[in-house]
């Protein structure tokens, strides 16, 4: 089977790359009702404001929207619950030690269906400061201008 139909990203965190430095990346089944599954392949999720938590020795995304499936009725889910997350325990210690160690945060980056089950790309992120998010987009918009000065020759 092709790369293409086992992998079908649904949303990405588009602010995460503006805001962070994603150092490291994992990936995290997601632990969902029915409903909020079908509300997923419509793609109606936001997580735009999402970060994750460790507690307990588990992981868990914070903030993240998945609409009400509107044809669901009293099995839809409160939109911002709290979502567990599934990883095996070493990596969950691991990223546990590296935020509490070095500050550094966890930020879903993106959810995707691979082989039928929703997957979470979580990110180890380091925080940007102003001038860094300057610089990026100073060299984004050089690469841009040498861009178009080779199309044009």
């Amino acid at each position: 089977m092709s790369q293409a139909k086992e992998e079908r990203t649904i949303a990405q965190n588009k602010k995460a790359y503006h805001e962070y430095f994603v150092l490291e990346t994992y990936e995290a089944g997601i632990e969902l009702f029915g409903t909020e599954v079908k509300s997923i392949r419509q793609g109606k999720v936001n997580l735009k404001d999402a970060w994750c938590s460790v507690n307990g020795g588990e992981l868990f995304v914070n903030g993240m929207h998945i609409s009400p499936y509107e044809h669901g009725n009293i099995f839809n889910r409160d939109p911002l619950r709290v979502k567990k997350l599934l990883m095996h325990k070493k990596e969950i210690i691991r990223l546990r030690s590296e935020v509490k160690q070095k500050g550094l945060t966890l930020i879903p980056l993106s959810i995707y269906f691979k082989k039928g089950k929703a997957k979470v790309k979580v990110g180890l992120c380091k925080g940007k400061k102003i001038y860094d998010k300057r610089a990026v987009e100073a060299r984004r918009e050089a690469d841009r201008q040498i861009e178009r000065t080779l199309k044009e020759k």
